[in-house]
């Protein structure tokens, strides 16, 4: 499967994994731990972007918690019109930008946001685009970057998913140390491996 196949299964995506499928659900327990992140390390009134924001129901979370400079992209478009109707007051105060992570996030200034996340998102990114997705990431993090995705080893490793979509396992402490962040927090949740990283000076 190459970089565009990959991106047009997920920007096309219903049923299950789709974002209707995850605003069933709403915030769980790793929206805490989001929320909790953030408000150890910069606070709520940070800009905060979500990688793969979905229907937004950690962007939600957030929001409730007291966060009020939210932005997220997500590929795909039906998630905005999810995110209207499960949390308008969200839809209301949030920007939002419809696209793969690698096309959007160059029209932003370097340290555009003070805290940057992404949840079981960067895991989907195809090996065509990674080096310059990962770049991109660690430019438009001012201060704090939070991931929580599956890991893997130095060298990687790939789980599928049905219909044999992908996700890439990697060492995420390894893929954004060399970009410039320390690691201040790593610990287990459920299968994936939270990691909190900072600009180091």
């Amino acid at each position: 499967m190459n970089a565009n196949d990959l991106r047009d299964a997920w920007a096309d995506r219903t049923g299950e994994f789709s974002p209707r499928y995850y605003a069933h659900y709403g915030p769980n327990e790793v929206s805490e731990v989001v929320a909790d992140a953030l408000s150890g390390a910069v606070g709520r009134d940070a800009r905060v972007l979500e990688l793969g924001c979905g229907s937004g129901r950690h962007l939600a979370h957030l929001h409730g918690e007291g966060f009020a400079d939210l932005s997220g992209v997500d590929i795909n478009p039906d998630s905005f019109d999810v995110l209207r109707e499960e949390y308008p007051d969200l839809a209301d105060a949030g920007s939002f930008h419809a696209g793969a992570i690698a096309d959007v996030l160059p029209a932003f200034e370097d340290g555009t946001f003070d805290a940057v996340y992404s949840v079981e998102t960067l895991q989907h990114v195809h090996p065509e685009e990674m080096s310059a997705t990962f770049d991109e990431v660690a430019r438009v993090a001012g201060d704090v970057l939070v991931t929580v995705e599956l890991e893997g080893d130095g060298g990687g490793g790939i789980v599928e998913v049905d219909d044999g979509l992908p996700l890439y396992r990697h060492d995420w402490g390894v893929v954004f140390e060399s970009r410039g962040f320390t690691q201040t927090t790593v610990e287990a949740l459920g299968d994936d491996t939270v990691r909190v990283f900072e600009r180091a000076d």
